[in-house]
């Protein structure tokens, strides 16, 4: 077990979300499902309390714990992808909410936040050229879901007005 698990609170679906995230994630898998010994303010005796599961190998925690707190933005998971096909994968079946994407950033059915982001982003941010990295922070800043070709257009000068995506 990791020394830092991050700890995920649903009102009832936690099975169900880790069912989800394990099915979109290589490298994953359903660790245990905890049952309740007794009756609890989020469920009966013998209900789903605790889902442990490894998404991209790394450990996550699932709690059915009552309807009192919500996920925000202020916490979300951020997504090392190698290319656009893998943005492009996660993106289509992570995103529910479109109003909520922005800058690589969505939400999933759950209301967890997720920053898909492609691994080429930081290096097209990071452009010795500082003309260069500002319109590729310009062109991201326009963009939901994170388009590396767009990026490079916006670096190399190709793109006028808003960026695609």
């Amino acid at each position: 077990m990791s020394k830092i698990t991050p700890c995920l609170w649903f009102d009832g679906q936690a099975e169900e979300a880790a069912k989800f995230y394990v099915s979109v994630f290589p490298d994953s898998r359903i660790d245990e499902v905890m049952r309740s010994p007794a009756d609890t303010p989020s469920g009966p005796e013998g209900s789903v309390l605790l889902v442990r599961f490894t998404i991209g190998g790394e450990p996550f925690t699932a709690l059915n714990g009552g309807p009192e707190f919500r996920f925000s933005e202020a916490t979300s998971f951020m997504v090392d992808c190698a290319d656009q096909a893998e943005v492009d994968r996660l993106w289509e079946a992570l995103s529910v909410d479109a109003s909520a994407e922005q800058c690589g950033w969505l939400k999933d059915r759950y209301g967890l936040s997720w920053q898909i982001i492609p691994r080429a982003l930081p290096d097209l941010l990071a452009d010795s050229d500082p003309a260069k990295a500002k319109r590729v922070m310009e062109a991201m800043l326009e963009m939901k879901k994170i388009d590396v070709a767009g990026l490079e257009r916006a670096r190399d000068g190709e793109l006028s007005g808003r960026a695609a995506s």
